[in-house]
């Protein structure tokens, strides 16, 4: 049996990285960032419409309603892309979205959900619920209305957090989400950390190239290799667990794909941050967005506590 990405998949994944490339470069990324720290505000609409045209939140529509008709494993691959460029927006909530929202598949609304972690970068709280981006979003996926919300500090300055209060719609809204939509937005996340992981080792390695002490190479120093060995082998590790878990759909399995990227996700920032020393803390690196975003995305659809939980009922249910 033959589990690498079939052709069509390479091709995919390859489009949607040349769209971005084009489209959401550096340049963009850092006026992104210049811009919601003037505005509150991190989604491009203009760029959000782009998306809903290529396809990418009616990846999984059936073509009869619309849709490419492709599957979890399509959809993982190219969040794995949007990951990687650190594209900013609820785009599994908008994703997610696609046939239930009006406009969600067509990228005219920008649709966001409660964030159903527990932890301090989302999740419940005192007060209410934590939901990205509610200010610059058309609906909250599972809500009639859209509710308001109190602006909470956010790590990262793309993703702008708002406390909802949670009223008796939050609460039915929270109930009748399915464990199929919570899954699938887990393992969405996992593909949007995993692409911030791998590009984080081409980050560190390609700097390790460039930059010389002691007139050489500091990729030729043991401890610089040590690192950027590690930081491969947990993106590594983490890809092999979210493709898995995209054939599979195995509830488990996506559980252990979540906690495997979000580790990848922020160790591997933190080591490229140290592979870049002085620079990495520095504003004008991106290093500190990848690290920022993976620790808000490591709080978001499901926490490490909730995917270990979810592990250890899988194992005594086998037992």
């Amino acid at each position: 049996m033959d589990f690498q990405p079939t052709q069509d998949q390479r091709d995919l994944r390859a489009g949607v990285r040349d769209l971005l490339a084009g489209r959401y470069g550096r340049e963009e990324l850092r006026a992104s960032v210049d811009a919601a720290d003037a505005s509150g505000r991190s989604v491009d609409r203009a760029l959000w419409r782009e998306l809903g045209e290529a396809g990418f939140f009616a990846l999984r529509l059936p073509e009869e309603e619309g849709g490419v008709g492709l599957g979890l494993p399509e959809a993982v691959l190219v969040f794995e892309e949007a990951g990687r460029a650190l594209l900013p927006g609820p785009l599994v909530a908008t994703h997610l979205a696609a046939g239930v929202v009006p406009g969600a598949a067509e990228g005219t609304a920008v649709v966001t959900a409660f964030d159903l972690g527990s932890g301090p970068g989302s999740g419940s709280g005192p007060g209410g619920l934590l939901v990205s981006h509610l200010g610059e979003s058309d609906a909250v996926l599972g809500l009639a209305e859209l509710p308001a919300g109190e602006p909470v500090r956010s790590a990262d300055p793309l993703t702008p957090l708002a406390r909802v209060p949670v009223g008796a719609s939050v609460q039915a809204a929270m109930a009748g989400d399915p464990d199929a939509r919570r899954d699938e937005g887990a393992l969405l996340t996992a593909a949007l950390q995993l692409g911030s992981a791998l590009r984080t080792v081409e980050l560190a390695v390609r700097y390790a190239k460039e930059r010389e002490q002691f007139g050489q190479p500091i990729g030729a120093f043991q401890a610089v290799k040590h690192l950027c060995a590690q930081m491969l082998v947990r993106a590594e590790v983490a890809r092999t667990a979210v493709y898995a878990a995209a054939v599979t759909g195995d509830p488990a399995e996506v559980a252990g794909a979540k906690l495997l990227a979000d580790e990848a996700a922020v160790r591997n920032a933190r080591d490229c941050l140290q592979v870049h020393g002085g620079m990495g803390f520095t504003w004008e690196a991106d290093v500190h967005l990848h690290l920022k975003r993976a620790w808000v995305r490591a709080e978001q659809w499901r926490t490490a506590a909730q995917a270990e939980e979810a592990l250890a009922e899988e194992l005594l249910a086998a037992v």
